[in-house]
C-alpha cells in the first residue's frame, strides 16, 4: 500500500525572496514595511486558482473582483504613507482587502471602502490618511472632503497614459497630488476622468 504526499509550499520563503529580490533593490527597506509585508501572506487573498502567482512581480487581476497589485506598489505605498498609531485611515480597497491588512496595525483606526463607494463619498474631515489601491483620472470632491485639514492622501495616479505613485496633501480646504515615480499600478474605473469631445 503506497502513501502520497503532497508538498506544501513554503509561503514564507517566497514572501522573504519578494522582500529581498523586489522591495530592497528597489529601495524599500524601511522595517515597518518590510515586517508587515513579510507578515500578510499575499496568497490568503487571491482565489485558490490565482495562488500561484502571488509573489510575482507584476499585479494579479481578477476581472470585475478588482486585483492584487504588485509588490512593489504595496511597499512604496506604504513608505509614502508611513502611517502612525494615531493616524485614522480611509483605505480605498482594490477588491482584496490586502492593502487594509497590511496598514490596520500601524494605525489608530483603518476604514475601508470599494472603490465605488470612494467615489461617491461625501466626506467631512474624518481621516489624516486616505490610500488608495490603484490608479485614478481624477479625485472626486466627495473623497477629498474626507480628509481632515493637513491630511495627506497616497494613491495611483494615471498621466498621459502613464500610472505613477503620487501623494498630496490638504491645505486650505484642496488636495494637490504630486506624482513621485512611474509603477504599474493597475487603474481604477471608478476614478475615470469624464471624456472630453475630440474632432478627428
Amino acid at each position: 500500500m503506497s502513501t502520497m504526499t503532497t508538498t506544501i509550499p513554503d509561503t514564507a520563503v517566497a514572501r522573504r525572496a519578494m522582500i529581498d529580490s523586489q522591495l530592497r533593490t528597489s529601495g524599500v527597506n524601511e522595517e515597518y514595511v518590510l515586517a508587515r509585508m513579510l507578515a500578510v501572506p499575499r496568497e490568503d487573498f487571491l482565489p485558490a486558482e490565482k495562488s500561484a502567482q502571488a509573489y510575482i512581480d507584476r499585479a494579479v487581476m481578477l476581472g470585475e473582483a478588482g486585483h492584487l497589485a504588485a509588490p512593489l506598489f504595496y511597499g512604496k505605498l506604504l513608505l509614502e504613507a508611513a502611517p502612525l498609531p494615531e493616524t485614522r485611515v480611509l483605505v480605498v480597497g482594490g477588491g482584496t482587502g490586502y492593502l487594509a491588512a497590511l496598514i490596520t496595525p500601524l494605525a489608530a483606526s483603518v476604514t475601508e471602502v470599494t472603490a465605488a463607494e470612494a467615489a461617491a463619498l461625501q466626506g467631512a474631515g474624518e481621516y489624516d490618511l486616505v490610500v488608495i489601491d490603484g490608479a485614478i483620472e481624477q479625485l472626486p470632491e466627495g473623497l477629498a472632503a474626507a480628509l481632515a485639514d493637513n491630511g495627506r492622501i497616497v494613491t495611483g495616479l494615471v498621466l498621459r497614459g502613464v500610472t505613477r505613485l503620487a501623494s498630496g496633501r490638504k491645505v486650505a480646504g484642496s488636495v494637490s497630488l504630486q506624482p513621485l515615480e512611474d509603477l504599474g499600478i493597475p487603474v481604477l474605473p471608478a476614478f475615470a476622468a469624464p471624456r472630453r469631445w475630440t474632432f478627428a
